[in-house]
C-alpha cells in the first residue's frame, strides 16, 4: 500500500520526536486510521547494552506509546486513555533487529465506546510480542489500557 505524503510526514515527524527517538524503535508503518502500527527496533550502538544485548528499556520503550495513541486517536474527544499495566517477559537475548506489529480492530473502539456508554471506565489488555525477522520472539509485553470518559473525572475533582 503507498503512503501519502501526508501519512509519510506524520511517521516521519513522530519517529523524530525526541521522546520517540531516544528509544532506537523507528515507526515503519502508521496506518491512516491509526489502528495498525509496525515498529523496527535494530541493533546497533544505541540500543546495544553494557552486555551486549538489546537493553530492554529501548524493547519497551519502543512499542509503549502506541496502544494510548490507537485508542486516543480513534475514540476522538471526551476520553481519557491511560497505560495502566505492563508486565514484560524476556524470552531470549537480542542481537538483532526486532519488529512489533500492532493493531486494533474496528469492533473493539466500538465495544470501548458501549461499555462507556454504561460503565464510569474500563480497561482493555494486548500482547505485543518483539520477534526478529524468521519470527522467534524475543520478547513479550502484556500491557493493559485504561480507558475512562473525559466528563466523569471532571465531574469527580469538582467541588
Amino acid at each position: 500500500m503507498l503512503e501519502s505524503l501526508r501519512l509519510r510526514l506524520r511517521r516521519w515527524r513522530y519517529n523524530w520526536l525526541p521522546s520517540y527517538r531516544g528509544s532506537g524503535g523507528w515507526i515503519t508503518y502508521l496506518a491512516e486510521d491509526w489502528l495498525e502500527v509496525k515498529v523496527t527496533l535494530p541493533f546497533n550502538r544505541w540500543t546495544r547494552s553494557y552486555v551486549g544485548t538489546i537493553y530492554c528499556g529501548s524493547m519497551y520503550s519502543a512499542i509503549a506509546p502506541f496502544y494510548v495513541a490507537m485508542f486516543v486517536k480513534n475514540l476522538g474527544a471526551g476520553y481519557l486513555v491511560w497505560s495502566k499495566t505492563v508486565t514484560m517477559r524476556f524470552l531470549k537475548p537480542a542481537q538483532t533487529t526486532l519488529y512489533a506489529h500492532m493493531r486494533l480492530e474496528p469492533s473493539e473502539i466500538a465495544a470501548v465506546r458501549a461499555e462507556l456508554a454504561e460503565r464510569r471506565a474500563t480497561e482493555r489488555a494486548f500482547t505485543i510480542e518483539l520477534t526478529d525477522a524468521a519470527g522467534a520472539v524475543y520478547a513479550v509485553f502484556e500491557e493493559v489500557i485504561y480507558i475512562r470518559r473525559q466528563r466523569d473525572l471532571e465531574r469527580a475533582s469538582a467541588p
